[in-house]
């Protein structure tokens, strides 16, 4: 499977997220320029099981948690981090903002 360039520059972005902070698949987009929201996604999506990186803090702009197989385990990592999550939406409060 081919991986696309800016892929790098996503995983750099989201390793480099505060622990009590989160960030959207949009912002991440716009970080990185030239991508979607929904490429950012999917690139996310294809990450292994086992990855190291705090993939649980990329969430949609609106601040709800994306509905996938591993939505429970991201709301507990979240809350883990000390991020609260409240009818599936964590507060504007919490998400970081890149330069």
């Amino acid at each position: 499977m081919h991986t696309p360039e800016w892929t790098e520059q996503l995983y750099q972005l989201v390793d480099s997220l505060p622990r009590h902070q989160v960030t959207s698949y949009g912002a991440l987009a716009k970080a990185i320029g030239g991508v979607g929201p929904r490429q950012v996604a999917r690139a996310m999506g294809q990450l292994p099981e086992d990855t190291q990186l705090p993939w649980h803090r990329v969430i949609r702009s609106d601040g709800t948690l994306a509905e996938h197989a591993r939505a429970d385990e991201q709301e507990s990592r979240l809350l883990a981090d000390g991020i609260p999550v409240s009818r599936n939406r964590v507060h504007r409060r919490h998400f970081h903002r890149f330069n």
